[in-house]
């Protein structure tokens, strides 16, 4: 689809404290899930996205080494920065008006996740593009959903629908964040009150691989592929 994003953020930089003795002496997206470092799953739905670029903080050596190897950029923080400041911190390593930006704590089965969400991307009507999944289609995910989609695709907060960890936002809804460490949350409350702010939905299954038991149960799902 014209107009989509050439480049991604990976977020790498946590410290994945609910995985509590795995990530002792390991950053959660070397993680193997399926033989597979968690953070190989997320490049994989990522394929054909020409840039990447990834945070590191925790461990960053052993990231660093291993993203080197697929061809992913790095840049270290000293301080944990949280989503939005991580991804402002990271501007200069993008062009373009927008990016796809990607959480590692999960996988996939079905279409490749990012040229789901191109297709259905619209710069003149959105600021933002959250790809989500209907809970019948996620896996290892207790909580509720995190919103529901309108007749014409608009985000607003609820339980339909939960989000993937990948998105694409248009760069320019950081410019005006004064604060050096803050959460994409921030820029999706104010987008919700523009109506600049839009969902699609993975046709596919999707594991949620926050915690440790969320990894049996990816394995699972992916065996089932």
């Amino acid at each position: 689809m014209r107009n989509h994003p050439d480049s991604a953020m990976i977020f790498c930089a946590g410290r994945g404290t609910r995985m509590g003795e795995l990530t002792r002496d390991l950053p959660k997206p070397m993680i193997e899930v399926a033989g597979r470092p968690l953070v190989d799953h997320a490049i994989a739905q990522l394929a054909g996205v020409g840039r990447l670029v990834a945070n590191l903080h925790y461990f960053p050596e052993k990231l660093a080494t291993h993203l080197a190897s697929a061809g992913v950029e790095t840049v270290f923080e000293p301080e944990l920065l949280e989503t939005g400041g991580g991804l402002k911190n990271a501007l200069d390593r993008f062009t373009g008006e927008a990016v796809f930006t990607m959480n590692t704590d999960a996988v996939w089965k079905g279409p490749r996740a990012a040229e789901v969400l191109a297709a259905a991307w619209d710069p003149t009507r959105m600021d933002a593009l959250l790809l989500t999944v209907p809970h019948a289609h996620a896996h290892g995910h207790a909580g509720p959903g995190d919103f529901d989609i309108g007749p014409e695709g608009h985000l607003v907060r609820g339980r339909e629908t939960i989000y993937t960890g990948l998105q694409i936002l248009r760069t320019s809804t950081l410019d005006d964040i004064a604060e050096r460490c803050f959460s994409l949350n921030t820029v999706w409350e104010r987008l919700l009150e523009t109506k600049r702010i839009f969902g699609a939905v993975y046709p596919g299954e999707w594991c949620d691989v926050g915690h440790p038991e969320g990894i049996a149960v990816a394995e699972r799902v992916l065996k089932d592929a």
